[in-house]
């Protein structure tokens, strides 16, 4: 579909400030949809909102359909009358700028349980709101609050390390589960309504202010996941339930052995039998809690890199064709119109795009692709066409600040001549002189054709590559990058208004 000319700007909710280690959908979220509106902004891009597991990354998640219960705001808990300001007082101090998970965790964990302890001795008038929700959720709720619960009953280990009558889901077993752990598993079930009910008051306010929300769906899921664990069969799993192969790309622009994210490979022939009925609930779902989609490695509805389940890179997997196509079509025969982004990036041959087009989905353009020389290159401007998103980086690139001054460097698939004649075509390209090289780029997108341009707020900011989101194929410091509070300034927000309104993406009255 073709979106209105638009634009945004790209900020996970875990990066915003606040005093409790991570950013949440408090006070800070609405100050930066504040601060989106000032500035004549149209989108906020967030990254996949589940529970993250592994490397606390948000394209590992322990659900497809869960929220992550960090994010929800202690002090609107206490508006609530579910925390007291007493039970805030003893929060540690964390250093601003970064995300530590694990005191994070730790911290969050214990307010959470003292609001469902609180909860349970009053409901806060909450009690008809949580039993409707978990009503109208409970066809996933169930299975995710049970894998939380025995997941926690056996020390966070992976659920293929559980006992086997729990990891295969004996009838027996599950209903020992529900009897011995049902406090646990309802504490789980009020997290997610808590969740879900501070976001919906976020969106809302977006909503009144003409700001609509881009989310983020991964297109593999993870295999330590309620997903997985509740649905085998819609994977290729062997008989002990171990993925016989997982997800990858080749060798690329980020790495030299390929990008082995190790996700385990959807069995499409048993998801064509059931109608794609988990892919339908999947996107319904997530469209409730965004406006538009961005699908993370679109490519792989065309054909997928599958790499063998024991490989330690991904060098030696190969594509295998699958139903993208007819599952789009029936995802829009139920769904309607799909308001879809497709992240079309790496290798991309002719049945992706026309996967893509024909279902009038846009494709991304990435200005720090732009200038490897080749002036024929679809990340150049002058090579757009409007039903395109443009980014100036994305949660996977360096900053622009960052990438422009970058060098090479071990792991770095660019050589230092390369690198140096890229610069200078960018430079020669944009008529600059590098001094402002986050403007000059922000500029460029929101000058072009495209019809929704998107920039990560580390270029607004901009900041170096110490404020980098995510280094694809490490392990180390990805996703915990933070915006310091004041950031936001007037003076910022009259520089993107002005950029916004120059080049006509301001919101229409």
């Amino acid at each position: 579909m073709n979106f209105p000319r638009a634009s945004g700007i790209l900020l996970h909710p875990t990066s915003l400030p606040g005093s409790f280690g991570i950013g949440d959908l408090g006070d800070e979220a609405y100050a930066f949809v504040d601060f989106l509106s000032a500035s004549a902004q149209r989108l906020w891009q967030v990254l996949p909102l589940g529970p993250t597991g592994y490397g606390d990354s948000p394209y590992q998640c322990f659900s497809a359909f869960a929220g992550n219960a960090l994010l929800i705001s202690p002090e609107r808990l206490t508006r609530a009358g579910l925390l007291s300001q007493h039970d805030l007082s003893n929060v540690p101090r964390f250093r601003p700028g970064r995300v530590d998970f694990g005191p994070v965790i730790e911290l969050k964990k214990a307010l959470l349980e003292k609001a469902f302890e609180s909860f349970k001795q009053n409901q806060a008038g909450l009690g008809d709101q949580f039993h409707s929700f978990c009503y109208h959720t409970g066809w996933w709720l169930e299975d995710y609050a049970i894998f939380r619960a025995l997941k926690d009953a056996h020390g966070g280990v992976a659920w293929t390390d559980w006992e086997p009558r729990f990891a295969f889901r004996e009838p027996a077993a599950m209903a020992e589960a529900q009897a011995a752990l049902q406090e646990k598993i309802e504490a789980e079930k009020f997290f997610q309504f808590l969740f879900f009910e501070q976001w919906s008051e976020l969106k809302s306010y977006c909503r009144e202010r003409g700001i609509s929300i881009i989310g983020d769906a991964p297109i593999f899921v993870a295999f330590d996941s309620a997903d997985v664990w509740t649905h085998p069969e819609l994977f290729k799993l062997d008989h002990q339930r171990k993925p016989v192969t997982v997800a990858g790309v080749p060798p690329d622009y980020f790495s030299k052995t390929g990008q082995l994210w190790g996700n385990p490979i959807y069995n499409w022939d048993a998801m064509r039998a059931t109608g794609f009925r988990w892919w339908i609930g999947r996107l319904r779902e997530t469209l409730k809690t965004v406006d538009v989609l961005r699908i993370d490695h679109f490519r792989g509805f065309a054909a997928c890199w599958e790499v063998p389940g024991a490989d330690k890179t991904a060098e030696r997997g190969q594509w295998v064709e699958v139903p993208g196509r007819e599952l789009f079509t029936t995802l829009r025969n139920t769904l309607g119109e799909l308001p879809i982004i497709a992240e079309d990036l790496g290798v991309i041959t002719p049945d992706v795009e026309a996967l893509r087009d024909d279902f009038g989905f846009p494709g991304m353009r990435v200005l720090q692709f732009a200038f490897r020389g080749d002036s024929k290159t679809i990340d150049l401007p002058h090579n757009y066409i409007q039903n395109c998103v443009v980014y100036t980086g994305t949660h996977d690139n360096d900053t622009t600040v960052g990438w422009f001054r970058s060098k090479a460097g071990r792991g770095s698939t660019r050589d230092a001549s390369q690198i140096e004649r890229e610069r200078a075509y960018c430079l020669s390209y944009l008529n600059s002189d590098g001094s402002k090289i986050h403007w000059d780029l922000i500029r460029a997108a929101w000058a072009s054709v495209a019809n929704t341009a998107v920039t990560p707020l580390q270029d607004v900011l901009g900041l170096g590559s110490h404020a980098r989101m995510n280094l694809p194929a490490s392990q180390r410091g990805n996703w915990q990058w933070r915006f310091r509070a004041g950031a936001l300034t007037k003076k910022l927000s009259y520089t993107m208004r002005e950029l916004t309104e120059l080049y006509g993406r301001q919101q229409k009255n």
